[in-house]
């Protein structure tokens, strides 16, 4: 397997602060009063860590997508088929409560799991795609799990 390339980590990596800072912001409530007065209460907790992570599955459907296109005929319209589900569960799904979002969410990013693997095991996405996503997924749900949890 090849190594992830530097830029792919570094900005994945990066990709993870929004939910970090979320669960920052609820594990440590006086950052979080002091985040919610400096940058206001959208930015804050769960708030900020539920909106990113709606954003960060519809982002991750156009991925998808573009993986369907290495593709053609019936396995690409599965593929798009399949590419549309992260951004559909973020819309219909994510909602409600922090609690049940947060659910939601977390339910969202192991079906993307899934799905990032299956693109991978047909060779549409590249070599190292799977240990990345390993890697950003357990952030995302170990973040997620303060909100479910806390």
């Amino acid at each position: 397997m090849t190594r992830t390339p530097r830029s792919a980590l570094l900005l994945g990596l990066a990709g993870l602060l929004p939910f970090l800072w979320s669960a920052l912001t609820e594990l440590r409530p006086a950052l979080g009063d002091w985040a919610a007065t400096t940058l206001g209460p959208r930015f804050v907790g769960p708030y900020a860590g539920l909106a990113y992570g709606t954003v960060i599955l519809s982002f991750m459907s156009g991925v998808l997508w573009g993986f369907a296109t290495r593709t053609s005929g019936r396995e690409a319209a599965i593929g798009y088929g399949l590419s549309v589900i992260p951004a559909l569960w973020a819309f219909f799904f994510v909602g409600g409560g922090p609690t049940s979002a947060a659910i939601y969410l977390a339910a969202g990013f192991a079906g993307l799991l899934a799905l990032d693997w299956t693109f991978w095991s047909q060779g549409l996405a590249p070599e190292w795609w799977m240990r990345l996503r390993l890697l950003l997924t357990a952030v995302v749900l170990a973040c997620l799990a303060v909100t479910i949890f806390a």
